[in-house]
């Protein structure tokens, strides 16, 4: 710049505040910056001269802080149209002082840019100009760049406390009308902090995420939790490619778990459109390579999403019908957030190769007196995410795996992730719904059906290979998938197992596998699952034991597809089994095996647990006792 300072080069368009104010006119459509990229000094300049506005519509996506334009006192001068209903203005909106308009993000600069809603006004804040006459916009590009690109008039304040960020973040400085000069810290957000609920939701979202994922993150406490989860679980080689980020994306790259070197595109960068956070975040992203900031028409564009593989969208929902209806906007017909980037984000994850769709939440709302997933939405809530976008729902109590389901295996699925005190009313009406048949047990666990304790992974050996099996607690949503395991049997199998010759799988018998009072009982199965935890699992495997409290012993039975007998996995179970029981108390198992089944009675022989075998003649069978 030739040593000329940058108010000196470009003094012609420097004007004071108050001035800048003036400049517009009544009537007219004005723009504010974003989140914590909000020209906060211009918002307090146009509060303090509202007597000279009259019937002015304020524009913006969020703000943070005092919005004192929405006072109901200026209510003749300024009216708010807010694409998100953030805690400031949700008041104003409930009361009909000021508009909501829902849109996917994506969407907005669009908007602006085919003035389908034409701007006259953008108010905007960015860093002073380098020598080539360029600013930044900082952390705050989202859609504040397509209103400083679509208005017809635009003020900058220009902070020198605005970083300097890479990517689609500039503009040229000749297309500003008025400069505004005025130096003060960014607004700072810090989420509230999580409890143990929240970080075990954050666990549950950990546990689905793979190395050389890409991460759409958002702010609050559950991203936090799911990074802090993140560092615990050893995935590597992570890439970020989100809407919005705060603080708890640094300690991620530190630890190298986010490198973004495997990403699909833009290797090497993390790509959002604005961030919020503190000013530890601020400085770490200033003339930071690494961080890459672009409008929402190219962050949150579906097709943009999909090009990543295995990405990885993490959104949010107020309220969820048992058929996968997510609400995510409203609390009935009051308006409380917005529509934002969830749909952008799930449709772009679901196009993803190996891309996974979460919705989190936790599973009940007002201190435990309401569930969240609730027979039907509640009266004038609004539909963000539908049922046909829907693909994994998690809530503290485990996840629900709804994409390509049945609205049938979609209710067993959420009533599982229910909050126990809820989980029998919402199975009642949805026997009323006729969403399930009508003689479906009640739900008997009364925690969650995804303890950790009784997951296991491990690694079997057959003819044809190796084959990588997960065993875990039985689920009501089971059902389809144990009726193809038992449909997979050879008739000796089943004969053997039910010690008759079933044609069929009567449905009562069926139940039988996971209805067990899991404070006594517990029923697990072996699963493989294909390509990831949240595709299709075939139930290869089934065990489990009933114990008589009268004898402190079990009965148990174990159920193996033919093709996989012969693997360990048979033995595993057991031996899974007998660790699970023993925690618990039991002394022994006891097993009826049929005098032909020899493999059978083989292989509770090799354990070396039998320490009792007998057999009856009148009812033709073995009986074994094993010592645990």
């Amino acid at each position: 710049m030739s040593g000329l300072r940058w108010d000196e080069k470009y003094k012609k368009k420097i004007i004071a505040s108050k001035n800048a104010i003036k400049k517009i006119k009544r009537g007219t459509r004005i723009f504010l910056g974003t989140g914590c990229g909000v020209p906060y000094h211009l918002v307090q300049e146009l509060a303090n001269h509202a007597h000279q506005m009259s019937d002015n519509e304020i524009v913006h996506l969020l703000t943070l802080g005092d919005t004192p334009s929405a006072d109901p006192k200026f209510q003749a001068q300024f009216r708010h149209n807010t694409f998100f209903v953030s805690e400031n203005i949700r008041e104003a909106v409930s009361e009909g002082r000021a508009d909501y308009s829902p849109i996917m993000l994506s969407d907005i600069p669009r908007l602006f840019r085919t003035k389908r809603m034409p701007l006259d006004v953008a108010l905007i804040q960015i860093s002073p100009p380098d020598q080539h006459g360029f600013s930044s916009m900082g952390i705050s590009v989202d859609i504040t760049k397509s209103a400083a690109e679509s208005a017809d008039l635009v003020i900058a304040q220009v902070n020198d406390k605005m970083p300097v960020t890479h990517g689609d973040s500039f503009i040229d400085i000749r297309d500003i009308d008025y400069l505004v000069p005025f130096n003060e810290p960014l607004r700072e957000f810090e989420p509230h902090k999580g409890d143990e609920t929240i970080d075990l939701i954050g666990s549950y979202v950990a546990r689905l995420i793979e190395n050389e994922s890409t991460l759409e993150l958002g702010i609050g406490a559950l991203p936090q939790a799911v990074c802090s989860n993140l560092q615990e679980t050893g995935v590597r080689d992570l890439g970020i490619h989100t809407e919005m980020f705060s603080d708890s994306l640094i300690p991620l790259i530190e630890s190298e778990v986010v490198t973004n070197k495997k990403k699909s595109i833009h290797k090497g960068q993390v790509i959002a459109s604005f961030a919020m956070g503190t000013k530890k975040l601020y400085e770490y992203i200033d003339n930071n390579p690494m961080f890459h900031f672009h409008d929402t028409a190219y962050v949150n564009d579906p097709y943009v999403i999909g090009q990543n593989k295995k990405m990885i969208a993490i959104n949010s929902a107020l309220e969820i019908d048992l058929t996968g209806q997510v609400c995510a906007d409203s609390i009935g017909h009051k308006f409380y957030s917005g529509i934002g980037g969830q749909v952008d984000f799930i449709r772009g994850a679901s196009r993803s190769p190996g891309g996974k769709a979460i919705i989190c939440m936790q599973s009940t709302a007002m201190d435990g007196k309401v569930s969240r997933i609730v027979p039907r939405l509640s009266e004038g809530a609004g539909v963000v995410t539908t049922r046909g976008d829907v693909d994994v729902v998690i809530t503290e109590y485990g996840l629900a795996i709804l994409h390509g389901k049945t609205i049938r295996e979609r209710v067993l699925s959420l009533i599982a992730v229910a909050h126990p005190d809820f989980r029998n009313e919402l199975l009642e009406a949805a026997k009323k719904m006729h969403y399930v048949f009508e003689d479906q047990v009640p739900f008997q666990v009364k925690g969650t059906y995804f303890p950790t304790e009784y997951e296991y992974q491990e690694t079997f050996k057959g003819v044809e290979g190796t084959v990588t099996v997960h065993f875990r607690l039985a689920r009501p949503d089971d059902s389809d998938r144990i009726k193809d395991l038992f449909y997979g049997l050879s008739e000796e199998s089943i004969y053997f197992r039910f010690l008759t010759p079933l044609k069929s799988l009567p449905r009562r018998t069926l139940q039988d596998f996971y209805d067990v009072d899991a404070d006594r009982d517990v029923s697990i199965v072996a699963v493989i699952r294909p390509r990831g935890e949240s595709e299709s699992e075939r139930i290869i495997g089934a065990g489990r034991y009933l114990l008589n409290r009268s004898t402190n012993e079990a009965e148990f039975a174990l159920l193996v597809r033919d093709e996989y007998q012969g693997m360990g996995i048979g033995s595993f179970m057991l031996s899974h089994l007998m660790r699970i029981a023993k925690s618990k108390g039991v002394e022994a198992f006891v097993a009826f095996v049929h005098p032909r089944n020899q493999p059978m009675i083989r292989f509770l022989h090799k354990t070396g647990k039998v320490v009792e075998s007998h057999l009856s003649i009148q009812d033709d069978e073995y009986t074994f006792k094993l010592k645990l």
